[in-house]
């Protein structure tokens, strides 16, 4: 199912699938809503979004009843997560499926938001975003127009496009420091070549890895992966990565695998470039398979948005391409 584009004027619904509003920095918010209203969108936020406990969170329930009634809300056209966190799978077995698959609109959101976007497609096929949250939209100008160009060919415009790489980035908290340094973005390259079309599945590779051996779990078969993860573990960040593609690697379906493209790294999880080709050369289920690195999305920006549940068509080589195929 591919829910409704979104256009000028619709409401988008924010809510906090993980941690709060009420952490969130004044001007983080400000900054947020200011370029949702300067885009001509409604802007609405659950009524939940400021409940906070212990970890800078909110009950399950408080949560998932969020969600439901943004999906029940005839006005809301786009359900848009606020940050990410650490328990967004807290809230999966609380979900209305059924209301979901009865009224299919776009659920946007990153990092933690992975457990949630997969979960949705294999409970209901309903294709859902790894895109901008809603502190995202408080980026700098400069970063924000290649965000936001890609929001847009994903969620309001039709057809296939290709993702071209960003001609610069960076990984600095731009809220808290007056001067961001940018680095030139030397484009994708290829650790393993060849060419792959397949539904497109990930994000963030520990939280997706949460739903292995639930019915949350989309099936990998005919799969495109993308895979990406944050600096938490910094200097063995490669590890960690290398065991949860492992684990992976192990699901059913993995024998069908057709292809992975891997987000680019912070410059603290201190990822070599040959580190990361060991790891998927250490892997007899990856040879054969075209794997493309140092996509734009993650933990860094810009980031690019992707359909979860859609189709996408990578050639891994000298000159890398990605494209989107159904969003």
């Amino acid at each position: 199912m591919i829910p409704p584009r979104l256009k000028v004027g619709d409401e988008i619904r924010v809510i906090c699938a993980s941690k709060n509003m009420k952490k969130m920095k004044p001007v983080v918010v400000k900054m947020a809503k200011k370029r949702f209203y300067d885009l001509g969108f409604d802007l609405t936020f659950g009524a939940h979004a400021f409940e906070n406990d212990l970890f800078n969170s909110s009950k399950p329930e408080s949560r998932a009843i969020d969600i439901n009634e943004a999906f029940k809300d005839k006005k809301v056209k786009m359900i848009l997560a606020a940050t990410g966190g650490f328990n967004v799978n807290q809230v999966l077995n609380l979900l209305d499926y059924n209301l979901i698959k009865r009224n299919p609109k776009i659920i946007c959101g990153y990092s933690d938001i992975t457990a949630l976007s997969n979960a949705i497609f294999a409970k209901t096929g309903l294709v859902n975003y790894s895109g901008p949250n809603f502190s995202t939209f408080a980026e700098p100008d400069n970063m924000f127009k290649y965000t936001y160009d890609y929001f847009k060919k994903c969620m309001m415009e039709s057809g296939h496009f290709t993702v071209n790489a960003s001609k610069e980035w960076t990984d600095d908290k731009w809220y808290k420091i007056k001067e961001v340094k940018f680095h030139k973005n030397k484009g994708y390259y290829a650790i393993n070549e060849g060419s792959a079309t397949g539904r497109l599945i990930g994000g963030n590779i520990c939280t997706l890895n949460l739903l292995q051996g639930t019915s949350y779990m989309p099936s990998l078969k005919g799969s495109i992966l993308f895979l990406e993860e944050d600096d938490e573990t910094t200097d063995v960040t490669d590890q960690m990565f290398e065991r949860c593609l492992q684990s992976l690697l192990q699901q059913k379906g993995s024998d069908k695998i057709r292809g992975i493209v891997i987000g680019r790294f912070q410059r603290n999880a201190f990822i070599k470039r040959k580190n990361l080709e060991y790891v998927i050369s250490s892997k007899k289920e990856l040879r054969g398979i075209p794997v493309i690195v140092g996509a734009d999305f993650g933990h860094t920006y810009p980031l690019i948005t992707f359909p979860i549940g859609g189709s996408v068509r990578i050639e891994s080589g000298k000159k890398s391409v990605i494209e989107i195929l159904t969003h």
